[in-house]
């Protein structure tokens, strides 16, 4: 239950970012914010592959490119539900939610499924050591010779 707050609270941020900085979306408070978010992430999860599924064939003729065009509506739809979020055109919609995936996976990142925000930061030694130090998938240490 906590990954669900978690991914809820990373969209809203990243829908506050994109809000932000593209100049063609408004937003009147913070707690439209939040509920526009819950509305993106229900039609996203319901609506959209329903969407995708029934445009399959133009997706496959544009080599994807049509789903881009999904996500856009997807955004423009959210700000015809919700009256204190606003877009100016449809190619506003569209950036943002370009912005709107790229922010929410990047900060998705950090939620793993242990309800624990989690940073990982790795180093590789070069190629001209003759020793490395390998980390496997299960983060044991193991030193070859």
């Amino acid at each position: 239950m906590k990954v669900i707050f978690w991914k809820w609270v990373v969209n809203i941020i990243a829908l506050a970012l994109v809000v932000y900085f593209l100049p063609g979306l408004h937003i009147d408070k913070w707690q439209t914010t939040a509920v526009a978010a819950i509305i993106l992430i229900l039609l996203n999860t319901f609506l959209r592959p329903i969407i995708i599924f029934l445009t399959l064939p133009l997706s496959i003729i544009s080599l994807g490119f049509f789903t881009l065009i999904i996500n856009g509506f997807m955004f423009y739809l959210v700000s015809k539900l919700i009256s204190g979020f606003r877009v100016d055109s449809f190619w506003s919609a569209f950036w943002g939610a370009i912005i709107f995936s790229a922010v929410s996976f990047f900060l998705n990142l950090f939620v793993n499924k242990n309800d624990n925000i989690n940073f990982n930061f790795y180093s590789h030694n070069s190629s001209r050591n003759k020793y490395h130090d390998v980390i496997d998938v299960e983060a044991k240490e193991e030193k070859t010779p």
